[in-house]
């Protein structure tokens, strides 16, 4: 097994491509199997969450580009900045990992939160999409 512990920052083409869902890329350890069919072990510091188009390394200098996977998403589109907002605070207020867009979130499906959203007046679809919520207020800033 290659051992993956490290993120880099360069232009360089990486050697391999890791799809995993949002669940996966919050984890700081863990085996996986890239698309060229290596198989390597995720070895990052705690708290760490893989951001799609992340690069990882190792001390040999294989280099594999993180790609987030196409999961099972609820959507909703909404216009009105009052309606947004509302939703937006009670999902956050549910500690929902969200991906915000203009006039669109993005939440893995959940067919309560969904109710919920319903019942303030908004239109939930579901669609299979790459998943990539907000970092969160204190991500990166040493808390």
């Amino acid at each position: 097994m290659l051992k993956l512990t490290e993120t880099t920052n360069t232009k360089e083409t990486p050697d391999d491509t890791l799809t995993l869902p949002f669940e996966a890329r919050q984890k700081s350890r863990h085996p996986a199997i890239t698309q060229g069919g290596i198989q390597v072990g995720v070895f990052l510091p705690r708290g760490h969450t893989l951001r799609h188009g992340a690069v990882l390394t190792n001390s040999q200098g294989f280099k594999v580009k993180i790609e987030a996977a196409p999961e099972a998403l609820s959507t909703v589109k909404c216009d009105e900045p009052l309606l947004f907002a509302r939703a937006c605070y009670h999902l956050g207020n549910r500690h929902v990992p969200l991906q915000i867009l203009p006039g669109e979130l993005r939440y893995l499906t959940d067919h309560v939160l969904d109710q919920m959203l319903v019942g303030l007046g908004l239109n939930v679809e579901h669609q299979i999409l790459p998943f990539e919520p907000e970092a969160g207020a204190y991500h990166g800033h040493g808390h």
